[in-house]
C-alpha cells in the first residue's frame, strides 16, 4: 500500500459520504478524498468541526465539501432515509461511503460495564452504519465500481479484556462487512472492504491509553494512503477484504 501513488483526477466528479469527518481520521481521509478531486459530504454531529473542515478544503482550493450534522444515536431509519434523500437530490450519483464515526465507551470489564453506555457505543459502531448502508445502498449500487469502508480495530480480530463494547462493536463490523461484499458480489459492482488503521493520534486513542506519548504515534494523515487505494475505481477486484493501514 505504501507504494500506492493516486491520480491527480482520482476521484474527480465523485460524491463521498465520510462520517465522523470533524476531526481525527475522518477529517484527514475527507480533505484527502477532496484533494484528489471528489464531491465530499461531511457527516457528524458537531456543526462547527464540520464547518472548520469545510473551511479548509476550500482555503486549499478543493472541491466545495458539504456539512451534514446528523447523530448516528438516532435508531430511526427514517432519518437515515431522509439524509440518502438529500443526498441524491443534491449530488452527484454517490460513489462511496467511508463509515469512520465510532464511541470509546468504557474501558471496564463486562461484569461493570454500563448497560446504557453499551447500548450507545453499539447503535453507533453498529446499528448506524446498517442504517446508514442500508439507505444508502440503492445509491451506491449505480456507480460502477462504488466503494463502501468501514474503519475497523486491531480488537476486531481478537477480542481483548476491558474493551467491553468497543471490542464487540468492531467484532460486528467485520462481520457486517463480509456479510454484505458476499451479498454485493451477486448484486452490483459495489466494493466492500474494512481498514484497519492502527495505533493513531487521535482523540479516542488518547482517551484509551491517558498515559501514551502520542508522538510515538502516526498521525492520520499517514493512513490516509489505504483509503485513497480502496477509492480508486480500477481497484475493482478488491471487496470483502481486511486491510491494515500501517503494513
Amino acid at each position: 500500500m505504501k507504494n500506492y501513488i493516486p491520480k491527480n483526477d482520482l476521484l474527480k466528479n465523485r460524491t463521498i459520504l465520510v462520517t465522523g469527518a470533524g476531526a481525527g481520521i475522518g477529517k484527514a481521509v475527507a480533505i484527502a478524498y477532496a484533494k484528489y478531486g471528489a464531491q465530499v459530504i461531511l457527516l457528524g454531529r458537531t456543526a462547527d468541526k464540520l464547518q472548520a473542515v469545510c473551511h479548509q478544503i476550500q482555503a486549499a482550493g478543493y472541491p466545495a465539501a458539504t456539512p451534514v450534522v446528523f447523530d448516528l444515536n438516532s435508531n430511526c431509519y427514517a432519518d437515515y432515509v431522509a439524509v440518502a434523500t438529500q443526498i441524491e437530490n443534491n449530488f452527484y450519483p454517490l460513489y462511496g461511503l467511508v463509515h469512520n464515526a465510532g464511541l470509546l465507551g468504557e474501558r471496564k470489564s463486562v461484569g461493570e460495564y454500563s448497560p446504557e453506555v453499551w447500548a450507545e457505543v453499539m447503535q453507533v459502531n453498529v446499528n448506524a452504519q446498517f442504517l446508514l448502508t442500508r439507505a444508502l445502498l440503492p445509491l451506491l449500487r449505480k456507480n460502477e465500481n462504488g466503494s463502501v469502508i468501514f474503519t475497523s480495530s486491531n480488537v476486531g480480530i481478537q477480542g481483548r479484556a476491558n474493551w467491553g463494547a468497543y471490542c464487540v462493536s468492531k467484532f460486528a463490523t467485520e462481520g457486517l462487512a463480509q456479510l454484505l461484499a458476499d451479498e454485493e458480489k451477486q448484486l452490483s459492482s459495489l466494493r466492500i472492504n474494512t481498514i484497519n488503521p492502527g495505533r493513531v493520534r487521535t482523540a479516542m486513542r488518547a482517551q484509551a491509553y491517558p498515559d501514551e506519548d502520542p508522538m510515538s504515534l502516526v498521525s492520520p494523515q499517514e493512513v490516509v494512503l489505504t483509503y485513497l487505494y480502496l477509492m480508486d475505481g480500477d481497484n475493482s477486484g478488491i471487496t470483502g477484504q481486511r486491510i491494515n493501514a500501517q503494513n
